[in-house]
């Protein structure tokens, strides 16, 4: 017994080194950025102490309240199209259990490819001029369309290209929760004669929801801090009609060099990617079975 305290206390004075590491390593930043939040600073000159006017003054920013709609819209349109998407794929993977080793390694291409390879393949592929998806709609009659260059659209397009390459993803976590069900289940409901509808909304679907939930919490954090296609793609425009909260950060940062504010911005932008993230375990621990 006393020897196995003694193991037990080598291992954690051999781990307390990396914990602290690890901790300091995501501590130093983010106390760092509040306290960056809390000062009008800007590069190359002194930082004073404002006490919070960088907050007062981002409730008062219009530029603000349109990057957190359009970070919330983004969010809500890109998430449930890849759940609906990633959890119907996942259930023809299922059915199909020939293709699903074929597929399941197609699949995984689309969110393996950086992001900087995606957003511009999709800028050529939607350009107005030379671009195919405006040939193939003329091809069947229907007008040519801006794309990422219209403000009414290029939500609806932006939600697409993170839909095509996350979706997969999705689509695997589900294939996963899918193959993990009991079968009993299944074998019961079947001798009971309940159809392949019933059986999806009354025994499917509710043993998958801490699946699907769980593949809502990984995405989630993706998703709020949205950045990467939309700067390779749009830079925030046209305008300011893809100017996401994070977008808006970055360039009041590193183009206008008010590190305080964009600070501020930023800390706003982590407790509502972390107040997602808490709703959503929360909602997986009621329907986890």
């Amino acid at each position: 017994m006393s020897q196995s305290i003694g193991t037990r206390r080598q291992l954690n004075m051999l781990s307390t080194p990396a914990v602290i590491f690890t901790l300091a390593l995501i501590a130093f930043p983010f106390a760092y950025t509040i306290w960056l939040s809390l000062h009008e600073f800007s590069f190359g000159g002194n930082a004073t102490l404002n006490y919070g006017r960088n907050y007062l003054l981002m409730l008062q920013d219009g530029e603000f309240w349109n990057g957190l709609k359009i970070t919330l819209v983004l969010y809500v349109l890109s998430l449930v199209l890849q759940l609906v998407l990633g959890t119907y794929i996942a259930l023809l993977l299922h059915s199909s259990k020939k293709l699903s080793g074929i597929v399941r390694t197609l699949m995984i291409s689309p969110f393996v490819l950086p992001p900087v390879v995606v957003g511009m393949m999709w800028l050529v592929v939607l350009d107005p001029s030379i671009g195919a998806a405006n040939w193939l709609l003329q091809s069947v009659g229907l007008p040519r369309s801006d794309w990422l260059a219209s403000p009414q659209w290029v939500i609806p397009t932006v939600a697409f290209i993170d839909t095509w390459q996350w979706t997969p993803y999705v689509a695997l976590i589900v294939l996963g929760g899918l193959q993990s069900l009991p079968p009993n289940v299944y074998e019961a409901a079947q001798i009971d004669g309940a159809s392949r509808w019933k059986t999806f909304w009354r025994i499917t679907l509710p043993l998958l929801m801490p699946t699907i939930v769980t593949a809502a919490i990984l995405r989630s954090v993706d998703l709020l801090r949205f950045f990467d296609i939309i700067y390779i793609t749009t830079q925030g425009g046209p305008g300011n009609a893809s100017n996401t909260l994070n977008i808006y950060g970055f360039r009041k940062g590193f183009e206008f060099f008010e590190i305080g504010y964009a600070s501020a911005l930023m800390i706003t932008l982590s407790t509502i990617v972390l107040g997602a993230v808490v709703v959503l375990t929360q909602a997986r621990k009621r329907v986890a079975w």
